[in-house]
């Protein structure tokens, strides 16, 4: 058996499926399996995935397309090991990605959740996310609090954190009825009840602007977590209220800029005083302001300057 296995959802990502398994295949911690799922690509995805077929990395197709948490609990259920960690077709692992993560396991036993740092690209301009590892010392290894430091960015992303079995088996798969921020609604699950071990060691490469990424389109007819089912644990977890506050602030946020009136609902149950000034500001915005301020963003990062509300 395995000591890991990597599962990489894939789903029309012709131009950077390659480049996302060399990218696991070239780990110095090399007891791994590589679990590929395709989400029945129409594009040549699936045939390139093929020619790395091996006794090490496996190829499973989905007979018709199911979304991005049925392809993630496929690959669960497919995995022999008892350390389960994802990749998506269109980011990289930095090649000591699994060994940092191997450490992590060793040196912090009660964890059951293991994360790293990660680096974001906009096109040609790389940037660290405003995540809240900016406090942390650079070297920082250690335990830490996930609602209470994860208010910004994500401290690690899907691509970049690693699950032993017994959170699946405790919390249960990925939502396959969420189809946007899917990540967040296992996240509250997971964190809630397991601790969570964490490197600020950067080890993983997320590309913002690719095509098919869900974090770049609509949210017109998505279906996206529903907050308001873990208010009962917020009750005696302010961090957690604090952190589904602030998710409701950021989802919100999109929904009202895709005018999408599903924003008012989002945003109503928020504490105010869990948001700074920024936020509360921009919450009362018009539509047609976020988008410029958007606009305004991306011409800012062109130029390598990135700017936050966190």
């Amino acid at each position: 058996m395995s000591f890991f296995t990597v599962i990489i959802p894939l789903y029309n990502k012709e131009k950077y499926i390659k480049n996302a398994i060399k990218s696991v295949l070239n780990q110095t911690f090399s007891d791994f399996e590589l679990v590929i799922i395709d989400d029945f690509s129409s594009d040549k995805s699936a045939a390139i995935a093929a020619t790395f077929e091996s006794e090490k990395v496996q190829l499973i197709y989905h007979k018709k397309n199911c979304g991005l948490s049925a392809s993630r609990n496929s690959g669960i259920k497919k995995a022999n090991s008892n350390y389960i960690t994802f990749l998506d077709a269109d980011d990289l692992w930095k090649p000591t990605f699994l060994e940092s993560i191997f450490q992590l396991i060793q040196n912090f036993p009660e964890a059951r959740i293991f994360g790293t740092n990660y680096e974001e690209v906009w096109d040609t301009v790389i940037k660290n996310p405003c995540n809240g590892s900016e406090i942390l010392p650079i070297d920082f290894t250690g335990y830490i609090n996930f609602f209470k430091i994860n208010i910004k960015q994500g401290i690690y992303n899907h691509g970049s954190v690693c699950f032993h079995k017994e959170v699946f088996e405790k919390v249960g798969f990925y939502n396959e009825k969420i189809n946007f921020s899917e990540d967040l609604d296992f996240n509250i699950r997971a964190n809630y009840n397991f601790k969570l071990a964490y490197t600020n060691s950067v080890q993983m490469r997320y590309f913002m602007q690719t095509e098919n990424q869900l974090t770049q389109s609509s949210l017109l007819n998505k279906t996206i977590p529903d907050f308001d089912s873990y208010e009962n644990w917020a009750k005696t977890n302010s961090d957690l209220k604090k952190y589904l506050d602030f998710e409701r602030y950021v989802l919100g946020k999109r929904l009202k800029k895709n005018n999408d009136l599903r924003w008012k609902k989002m945003i109503l149950t928020i504490d105010s005083t869990n948001l700074n000034w920024k936020q509360n500001v921009l919450l009362k915005m018009p539509r047609f302001i976020l988008n410029l301020i958007d606009k305004l963003k991306l011409f800012l990062l062109k130029l390598g300057i990135k700017t936050s509300t966190y």
